[in-house]
């Protein structure tokens, strides 16, 4: 019987059985993996802890015919101030589900568990707009998952400062307001302003441990937010339940 040991976050947990859950894990170096933890239910179950959505654990996992057992666990970092805050949990929760949509079961994409886990952190520790976390978590996302906006011109003119420009959501170019009828007729394109269109090239090209180290005014951040959540939706081509609920409480 085979096993390893890795960092692992919980994406998601089914209660199974009695006293079960069958776990979406995304685990260092592996990927996303479907772990059962047997008895993690039971009053005073070493592995409760670290059976819960968001918790960061150490995990000793055994593969035995092909399905992976959750044997033990350490908790790393369980975001308790995500996790006592319903709208930041209803956040993390989307994070978690993005990230679940996105990862392949058993093979690892470079970059997605730290996007992961420091958007955690920034909403847990940092004292960041959640607003701002959130834009900044779906821009870098799409980019790690091989969708990353081109935003260094307008992709018909060649300005590297476009006068109004705007983000076109299904092609992921920038282009200027004047431009908009040389790309086609298809698709909706989101405006931006000089502040949000910086904040986007910071996500996509800045040094990632300072993914979150700016700041906006609010009239360029709702612009910033509502196209990274129209360019993550529209390259996903899907919606969220997570999504949706952590709207309803917070709009």
């Amino acid at each position: 019987m085979a096993h390893t040991v890795c960092r692992g976050i919980v994406l998601r947990e089914v209660d199974y059985k009695e006293s079960d859950k069958i776990l979406t894990v995304l685990a260092e170096g592996q990927g996303k993996r479907t772990v059962k933890a047997q008895g993690c239910r039971r009053k005073n179950s070493p592995l409760a802890a670290g059976s819960q959505l968001l918790v960061l654990s150490e995990m000793t996992l055994y593969d035995y015919q092909d399905r992976l057992s959750l044997k033990e666990t350490a908790t790393l970092n369980d975001f308790r101030g995500v996790r006592e805050d319903l709208s930041k949990l209803a956040l993390g929760s989307y994070f978690a589900e993005v990230t679940e949509a996105v990862a392949e079961e058993g093979v690892e994409t470079p970059g997605l568990l730290s996007l992961l886990l420091n958007s955690l952190y920034a909403l847990d520790k940092l004292g960041k707009p959640p607003e701002l976390v959130k834009a900044a978590f779906e821009v870098k996302l799409t980019a790690l998952e091989g969708y990353e906006p081109m935003v260094d011109a307008c992709a018909v003119c060649g300005k590297a400062a476009p006068e109004r420009p705007r983000l076109n959501l299904s092609e992921g170019v920038l282009h200027c307001a004047e431009c908009r009828s040389e790309l086609g007729e298809e698709g909706i394109s989101m405006p931006l302003d000089g502040a949000a269109l910086a904040a986007v090239r910071h996500v996509t090209g800045g040094d990632p441990k300072r993914l979150f180290s700016f700041t906006l005014p609010p009239g360029s951040m709702e612009l910033f937010a509502n196209a990274a959540e129209s360019f993550l939706l529209t390259q996903l081509e899907r919606g969220f339940r997570t999504l949706d609920f952590y709207k309803s409480i917070t709009v």
